[in-house]
């Protein structure tokens, strides 16, 4: 493992172990992101995802895989069958997650316009995440994101892609003051 991703996986403060009194109480059936672990946990979601550029849809799946970070919402990666990949073009640039390895982004092209990184996959995950190769996941903030027909809200702060569903609560990491949660 890089050394970048040991000092990354070794600044965190919370692990999922136990709600910090801030976290937000939760109710039979809500997700409370405080629950989630670190090193995150990869979970099947067989709900129906869909992303959208206006009336384009980019792409359609019933066989998600969210991934569950403490102190995120969840993040969808869809399989890359059930994305427009020819819609996709790479983006500039990439960023390092200490979890899953070096993200790629990609730009959305569409007959009227281009959407510039908008979404990103692990084209070479660290192997504990390899279920989610080449799987594409997308930008709520920058595409219109559904999950079971619910419009997604995207994560604060405008880094981060996680994808805020009614059945979850935080406050998420982004939020003014959460650095290092």
């Amino acid at each position: 493992m890089p050394e970048w991703a040991r000092r990354g996986r070794a600044g965190w403060r919370y692990f999922g172990q136990e709600r910090p009194p801030f976290a937000q109480n939760v109710k039979a059936g809500q997700e409370s992101v405080w629950d989630y672990p670190r090193p995150p946990r990869l979970e099947r979601d067989r709900r129906e995802v869909t992303v959208h550029a206006s009336s384009q849809i980019i792409a359609r799946s019933s066989n998600a895989i969210r991934v569950l970070e403490t102190a995120s919402p969840p993040t969808f990666y869809l399989p890359p069958e059930d994305v427009r990949t020819d819609l996709l073009k790479p983006a500039p640039g990439g960023s390092m997650c200490e979890w899953k390895g070096e993200a790629r982004y990609s730009t959305v092209v569409l007959p009227d316009r281009t959407l510039e990184a908008v979404a990103w996959s692990y084209p070479d995950p660290f192997p504990e995440f390899e279920e989610i190769c080449d799987y594409v996941s997308f930008y709520p903030a920058r595409l219109e994101c559904y999950v079971d027909g619910h419009r997604v809200a995207p994560q604060p702060g405008g880094f981060y892609g996680g994808w805020v569903t009614p059945e979850v609560f935080g406050p998420f990491k982004g939020d003014p003051g959460s650095g290092g949660w």
